[in-house]
C-alpha cells in the first residue's frame, strides 16, 4: 500500500465502537495511511446519557473528527452507520474526498431505521447469534470472534432507531462513491437499487460510484480485515 493521499476515517455499524477495526488499523498503518476510528456517541459503555443519544449527536461527533482532520476525508461507514454518515454527507458534502460503503449504503430522505421501534424501549441489545444470523451474514467469523463481539456489544440507543432521516441537499449524491459488497454481490445489488427496492433506492441516484466485490459475511473488519484495508487504502489514495 502507497502512502494514502486524504485522512481516513472509519465507522462501524450497530452495538460497535472504534475496536471493531482494530485489525484493519493495522493493516492501514502497516501501508503508511493516516486512519482514525471513531466510536459514535451513544456506543460508549461509559457514557451515562447513552441511551438517549441522537443520529444528530452521532453526524457532529462525525464532523469534529473529520473537521479536526485539517482536509476531505475518505469517510467509511459499515452497515448501520449510513444513517448518521449518510446525515454528515448532506450538511458538509465537502469535508468528503470519497466516501467508502462497506456492506451498506446511502440512506434517503425520511428512512427511519427500525419503524415501530417501541418509544418506551430505551435502546436494542445485541441479539442472539442465530437470530442475528437470519438478518445478516454471519460468514467467515470464528468463535472467538463472535465471542469478542457478543463481549464488547453495546446496544443501540433507541433515538438512533426510531428517528426519520431529514436529508434536503442533494450535492452528497455526488461525492465519489466506492460501495464494498460483501453478503450481497454487486451486481445483484445495483440491480435492486435500479428496480427501486427502497433500501438501495438511494445507491441509484449516486452520479460517480465504484462497485467492489469482497465476498464473505457482514462483518468483513474481522473476516477478511487485510483485504479490507487495501480496499479502504485504495480509496482514499
Amino acid at each position: 500500500m502507497n502512502t494514502t493521499k486524504s485522512p481516513i476515517v472509519l465507522i462501524a455499524g450497530h452495538w460497535l465502537g472504534a475496536w471493531a477495526w482494530d485489525e484493519v488499523l493495522e493493516h492501514l498503518a502497516a501501508g503508511n495511511a493516516q486512519a482514525t476510528a471513531l466510536t459514535l456517541p451513544g456506543l460508549d459503555p461509559e457514557d451515562p446519557a447513552r441511551t438517549t443519544r441522537t443520529l444528530g449527536e452521532q453526524a457532529a461527533a462525525i464532523t469534529d473528527v473529520v473537521t479536526g482532520l485539517g482536509g476531505p476525508v475518505t469517510l467509511v461507514a459499515h452497515s448501520g452507520a449510513n444513517f448518521p454518515v449518510s446525515l454528515v454527507l448532506d450538511r458538509h458534502p465537502e469535508l468528503i474526498h470519497r466516501m467508502v460503503w462497506v456492506d451498506s449504503g446511502p440512506v434517503g430522505p425520511g428512512s427511519v431505521f427500525l419503524p415501530g421501534f417501541p418509544e418506551e424501549a430505551e435502546d436494542l441489545p445485541l441479539p442472539d447469534f442465530e437470530s442475528l444470523g437470519q438478518q445478516a451474514s454471519l460468514e467467515g467469523l470464528s468463535e472467538e470472534v463472535l465471542d469478542r463481539f457478543r463481549t464488547r456489544a453495546v446496544p443501540e440507543p433507541g433515538p438512533v432507531l426510531r428517528e426519520p432521516l431529514e436529508l434536503t441537499n442533494d450535492a452528497r449524491r455526488n461525492v465519489p462513491t466506492t460501495l464494498v459488497c460483501c453478503s450481497i454481490p454487486g451486481a445483484q445489488m445495483l440491480e435492486l437499487a435500479r428496480s427501486g427496492h427502497p433500501m438501495f433506492a438511494e445507491t441509484s441516484e449516486l452520479t460517480d460510484v465504484e462497485v467492489l466485490d469482497l465476498p464473505t459475511g457482514h462483518w468483513p473488519m474481522w473476516s477478511r480485515p487485510a483485504d479490507l484495508a487495501e480496499v479502504i487504502a485504495a480509496a482514499a489514495g
